[in-house]
């Protein structure tokens, strides 16, 4: 049998190309570059809505701008299942509850930020880790 080389290479520029559409997106979803990870950025303001959702938690905080009104701030957090064995629940943020959250902002300043830490309306600190401190 003979084996045709332009066959092979057209076999084998298919299969990178199918690996690479998908190891791409699946590396990016576990990816922390967007957030720059040798600053802090402080948010205290109001949750309007926390996404127990997977595959990341988000909390989204209306945060006081310099202008007099808000800025509305989205705050990825760990997944559910990761947090729920921590002892979050849904309902451990609230909507309408004063927070304080502090995260790795986005490196090209867009209003987001990889979650840290957390201090509740009650004064309970929730850390990146999902346990509570006293």
């Amino acid at each position: 049998m003979k084996v045709n080389p332009r066959r092979i290479l057209v076999l084998t520029l298919l299969t990178l190309s199918l690996l690479a559409a998908t190891v791409g997106p699946i590396a990016a979803h576990h990816s922390t570059v967007p957030f720059d990870s040798t600053k802090q950025t402080t948010l205290t303001g109001t949750v309007k809505e926390f996404d127990w959702t997977n595959p990341h938690t988000w909390i989204w905080i209306n945060v006081p701008n310099d202008k007099g009104g808000t800025d509305l701030w989205g705050v990825e957090g760990m997944s559910p299942n990761y947090l729920g064995r921590r002892g979050w629940t849904k309902s451990t943020i609230k909507p309408g509850e004063k927070i304080t959250i502090v995260g790795r902002p986005m490196k090209d300043g867009s209003k987001a930020a990889m979650f840290m830490s957390a201090t509740l309306a009650n004064g309970k600190v929730m850390t990146q880790s999902g346990q509570p401190t006293d």
